[in-house]
C-alpha cells in the first residue's frame, strides 16, 4: 500500500511536528527531482520539481512503478537493485534517459538507500538536469574557440591581402607592356584571382564592420528572408513554415546584418534539402537565460529547423569554422560569417543535427534601449 507523504516523513524523520514541517518544507523546496521509492521500486513519494521533470502529478506517480517512467530503464534498473543489495549510495553522471513522449535528456542519478528505525529500506533518488549546464559549457567553448579562430584569420588576412594588392598592380603594368594580345589574356586571369581572393577574405570578415543599431523586428527579418528564399528557389518544392511567437518585443540590432545572419543559415538548409524539403522558422522566448557567461533577464530564441539529412558527424565539431563545408561548391563562409554577426550582437547559435531533423537556434538578448 502506498504511504502518503506526511507518512513518508514520520517514519524518516522525528516526531517533532516543526521538524517535519521544516523537513517537509526542504523537501518540496529543492530545485531538483526527489523521489522516494520502496525496494519494489514504487514511487512512494515525489517532490514539485519531481512532478515537472516528469511531468505527471504525484497523485498519478505514488503507487505506481518508478521503472514505467522510462522507455530504456536497464541502466537504472541495476543502479537500483545494486544500491539496495550494497546499501550504499550510487551516483551515475551524465546518464541519458528516455521519457516516454519526448525527447532525451541528460541527467546525473543519485541513488541513496534509507532505513528507518524500524528496519524498514527505502531508496531515495535525486535526479539533476545538467543538459544546460553541459551546453553552456559547449557554448563558452564555441565562443572561445570562434575568438581564437577570428583572431588568428585577421592576421592572416592582413599577410594575404599586401601582396595580393602588389600582385594585381604588377599583372595590370604588365598587361601594358605585352604587344601580344593572347598573351594579355593571362594577366586578366592573375588580377581576376587575385580580386577574386581579396573579395573572400572581405567577405569572412563582414561582420566586423560597425553595427548600425536600431530597435528591429525579428518577425520582419525571417519573413524577409524567407520571401527572398522562396523566389530563388520557385521551381523546387520547398515548403517554409512560420510559428512565431506574437508576444515577442522588438530587440536591439543591425537589422542588415541580422539578416545577413538568418539569410546564411536558411540557404545551408535549403542547399541541405536540395531544394525540396521542410523548413520551420520558429521564435521563442527565455527568461532568466544565460549565454555563455552572461545571464540576461529575456532572451530571444529564433529556431530554422529543416528535415534534410542532417550534418555529418566528422563536421559538427567544425561547423562554425571557416573554409568548412560539405558540399565541393560550396565556400564555408556562411555559418562563420552568422555566428560572427550573431557574437557582435552578444548572441550565439548553436545546433543540433540527427538525419531528419537540424535545427539551428539563435540566441539574442532582449536589450530595451540603443548603447
Amino acid at each position: 500500500m502506498a504511504l502518503t507523504q506526511t507518512q513518508v516523513f514520520q517514519s524518516h524523520h522525528p516526531t517533532n511536528k516543526q521538524g517535519e514541517a521544516m523537513h517537509k518544507r526542504i523537501y518540496e523546496g529543492l530545485s531538483t527531482a526527489v523521489a522516494l521509492l520502496d525496494t519494489n521500486f514504487t514511487v512512494l513519494s515525489i517532490n514539485p520539481a519531481g512532478e515537472m521533470l516528469f511531468a505527471i502529478s504525484a497523485n498519478r506517480l505514488i503507487g505506481k512503478e518508478f521503472m514505467h517512467l522510462f522507455q530504456d530503464n536497464m541502466p537504472i534498473m541495476a543502479t537500483l537493485e545494486e544500491a539496495l543489495a550494497r546499501k550504499n549510495s550510487i551516483t551515475l553522471r551524465e546518464l541519458k534517459i528516455l521519457l516516454p513522449g519526448r525527447e532525451a535528456i541528460t541527467v546525473d542519478m543519485t541513488v541513496c538507500p534509507l532505513t528507518s528505525p524500524e528496519g524498514d529500506t527505502n531508496l531515495l533518488i535525486e535526479l539533476v538536469r545538467v543538459d544546460r549546464y553541459l551546453q553552456l559549457s559547449r557554448e563558452d567553448d564555441i565562443l572561445d574557440r570562434h575568438a581564437a579562430t577570428q583572431a588568428m584569420l585577421k592576421g592572416l588576412a592582413h599577410e594575404i591581402k599586401n601582396p595580393l594588392g602588389g600582385l594585381s598592380g604588377a599583372a595590370q603594368l604588365l598587361e601594358k607592356q605585352l604587344p601580344d594580345r593572347s598573351l594579355k589574356e593571362y594577366t586578366y586571369i592573375i588580377v581576376q584571382e587575385a580580386d577574386r581572393l581579396r573579395d573572400l577574405v572581405d567577405r569572412m570578415f563582414a561582420s566586423s564592420k560597425p553595427l548600425n543599431k536600431d530597435l528591429v523586428n525579428i518577425h520582419k527579418i525571417l519573413n524577409h528572408v524567407r520571401k527572398i528564399t522562396l523566389a530563388e528557389n520557385h521551381n523546387g518544392q520547398l515548403d517554409i513554415k512560420q510559428d512565431y511567437d506574437p508576444s515577442l518585443p522588438e530587440l536591439i540590432g543591425d537589422n542588415d546584418q541580422l539578416i545577413q545572419a538568418v539569410l546564411n543559415i536558411v540557404k545551408n538548409a535549403v542547399e541541405s534539402l536540395k531544394g525540396t524539403g521542410r523548413i520551420i522558422l520558429r521564435t521563442r522566448i527565455e527568461r532568466q537565460f544565460t549565454i555563455g557567461s552572461r545571464r540576461h533577464r529575456l532572451v530571444l530564441k529564433a529556431e530554422i529547423e529543416d528535415n534534410g539529412p542532417g550534418i555529418p558527424d566528422e563536421l559538427k565539431e567544425q561547423v562554425f569554422y571557416p573554409m568548412v563545408t560539405g558540399r565541393s561548391e560550396g565556400t564555408g563562409l556562411g555559418l562563420s560569417l552568422a555566428q560572427s554577426i550573431i557574437n557582435s550582437h552578444d548572441g550565439l547559435i548553436e545546433f543540433k543535427s540527427r538525419p531528419g531533423k537540424t535545427i539551428f537556434t539563435i540566441l539574442l538578448p532582449i536589450i530595451k534601449s540603443v548603447s
